[in-house]
């Protein structure tokens, strides 16, 4: 499919991000839907965008429209990206893509039926970086991977609504699932609770078949490095500012020599999952690692049942 239509839902930073990439590979978004009508009106006025829907729900219907961008808060998602699969729709999908495993089983197996593409936009999957390490790795020459340790904080008042593992731990696991050779299937955690009753702060130890362990903390109101560690056999690789990283420190353990990977560059992040999803509509579905995101969605929702945690959408 030449020339591919996107629509975009939601005129928020990552729709704005959106518009900007698309601008830079000299493309542009076809059409925007809101909640509110006048924000979608002041979003196409900005960026030149041609559709504005009266009713939003109009975009799932528009037979110009080949993939949707869903960029609404994560409770909203599934509702939204049922509308889209059912209307023949291809949907990329800000993370996390659903709040828990039953309902994204539940969309893959409507896209399934309906022949669509759905992908969670998920950065690590689609940075250059990321990429080379991975060929780095499947050349043999760190040995095996063992452990990964993963560090993700921020600072957020106490009013906090969104949890920590569905708003930053999905990067950590999203991370650790792509270095792994298969799922951590034995999972511990530890939790402490922020006044509004989610998830502050949290350290998690996971484990799979193979043997490779990886070890996340995270926070919501502790500031702590983004870094991520990969412990191979015969080194190591050191990656800042993972969730779009373009760089990447990789040393050998045996001689102390340091190796710096650049690929890509953290302005573009979105497009390259841009061009990644326009390649799975195109028949290379596997780029955009839906298998991945399966896996990680099922370990949050795993994690949060072991806590007790539901979301009120999740209790109807």
């Amino acid at each position: 499919m030449s020339d591919i239509k996107w629509a975009v839902l939601g005129t928020g930073v990552i729709a704005n991000e959106m518009a900007v990439a698309l601008k830079k590979i000299g493309r542009n978004i076809y059409a925007v839907g809101n909640r509110t009508y006048s924000k979608a009106v002041d979003f196409a006025k900005k960026y030149g965008i041609e559709k504005v829907y009266d009713d939003f729900n109009d975009m799932f219907t528009d037979s110009d429209v080949d993939v949707i961008y869903i960029t609404t808060p994560h409770n909203t998602h599934i509702e939204f990206m049922k509308k889209a699969i059912r209307n023949g729709k291809h949907i990329l999908v800000e993370k996390s893509i659903t709040l828990n495993s039953r309902e994204l089983n539940e969309a893959m197996e409507l896209a399934a039926l309906h022949n669509v593409v759905i992908g969670e936009a998920m950065t690590i999957y689609h940075m250059p970086v990321y990429k080379k390490l991975k060929e780095i790795l499947d050349s043999g020459r760190l040995g095996k991977v063992n452990l990964i340790t993963m560090n993700f904080g921020s600072y957020k008042e106490y009013n906090m609504n969104n949890g920590a593992m569905l708003d930053i731990g999905v990067y950590a696991l999203s991370f650790i699932r792509y270095f792994m050779t298969e799922k951590p299937d034995k999972l511990l955690s530890q939790l402490k609770k922020a006044p509004t009753g989610v998830d502050e702060q949290a350290g998690l130890l996971l484990m799979n078949n193979d043997g490779q362990m990886a070890t996340v903390m995270l926070s919501l109101h502790s500031k702590q490095p983004k870094r991520g560690m990969v412990s191979c056999e015969k080194g190591y690789i050191e990656i800042m500012e993972y969730p779009r990283a373009f760089e990447a420190v990789v040393t050998y353990t045996e001689s102390g020599e340091k190796e710096w990977v650049k690929e890509g560059d953290t302005r573009d992040a979105l497009i390259y999952e841009l061009l990644d999803m326009e390649k799975a509509i195109n028949g290379d579905k596997k780029c955009m690692l839906l298998d991945y995101t399966k896996d990680v969605m099922d370990m949050m929702t795993e994690f949060r049942k072991s806590w007790g945690f539901t979301y009120p959408e999740e209790e109807k």
